[in-house]
């Protein structure tokens, strides 16, 4: 494996062009459960650079979920500063925070959180009514190739369809970064890798900066660079000379 990368002076991972869509210091994050304290972050330090793909890899509790959280605006941390292009969200309230987890970012989940009453095209559009610039629902759901099945009903879906349908609900309203939190946790292999297809797709095409979630260490194969965690640290960053096509995953 590559050498991990460092964090040079300017604050860029060394061999890393500039321009960061993230730009995460110092992050802490901890929980109070009684009077035990649990530490989920500590002292996290972390760019995403602008169109790359990003696997955060490790075991659960490792504190992935809570950085994705934090990037995406869905928490804040206990200490620390996270910028998005060139906007500190720690300081945000809530009003702007939402604001710019509406405009910015995609969120993809290891559950699809469908509404069963409503179509596929009617699922994204839940998006794209609220969105700035967002593309037309049957064009979302032709990047994860589903357009042929834009009028079934979740239940009439499997479940990697209905995967392929919330990263299409995602990805509508155009965002800069898509979230990806264990999008394959809940499939079987087979599928899981036609999921992962449709998330590369997304970041090939639209060039959306993109962070996927897992304890799969077979999926780092895909991704230009691997963020490893453990006990809410970051304990590698890895860049991949060459990565593989979802297609050529197995496990």
């Amino acid at each position: 494996m590559p050498a991990p990368q460092m964090i040079g002076e300017s604050g860029s991972f060394e061999g890393q062009p500039g321009g960061a869509v993230f730009m995460a210091r110092g992050l802490t994050k901890t929980y109070k459960v009684g009077d035990v304290e649990v530490h989920a972050l500590r002292g996290v330090d972390l760019d995403l650079f602008k169109g790359e793909l990003v696997v955060l890899l490790g075991p659960s509790g490792s504190g992935k979920s809570t950085l994705l959280n934090i990037l995406g605006g869905l928490d804040a941390p206990t200490s620390g500063t996270v910028r998005h292009s060139g906007h500190d969200l720690t300081e945000s309230d809530d009003r702007s925070l939402t604001r710019f987890r509406r405009d910015h970012v995609g969120f993809v989940f290891q559950f699809y959180n469908l509404i069963p009453s409503l179509t596929a095209r009617e699922n994204v559009a839940l998006v794209t009514d609220i969105a700035r610039d967002p593309m037309e629902p049957r064009d979302a759901l032709e990047i994860v190739s589903l357009q042929d099945r834009a009028d079934h009903f979740p239940a009439q879906l499997s479940g990697g369809e209905q995967q392929r349908v919330a990263i299409a609900r995602a990805i509508a309203k155009r965002p800069d970064v898509l979230l990806c939190d264990e999008p394959t946790g809940a499939l079987d292999a087979k599928t899981g890798v036609i999921v992962l297809g449709a998330i590369q797709r997304v970041n090939a095409e639209l060039g959306t900066t993109t962070a996927v979630i897992t304890h799969n260490a077979v999926i780092s194969r895909m991704a230009d660079r691997v963020v490893s965690l453990s006990g809410g640290e970051i304990v590698g960053i890895e860049t991949n000379e060459s990565h593989v096509n979802a297609s050529e995953l197995s496990w």
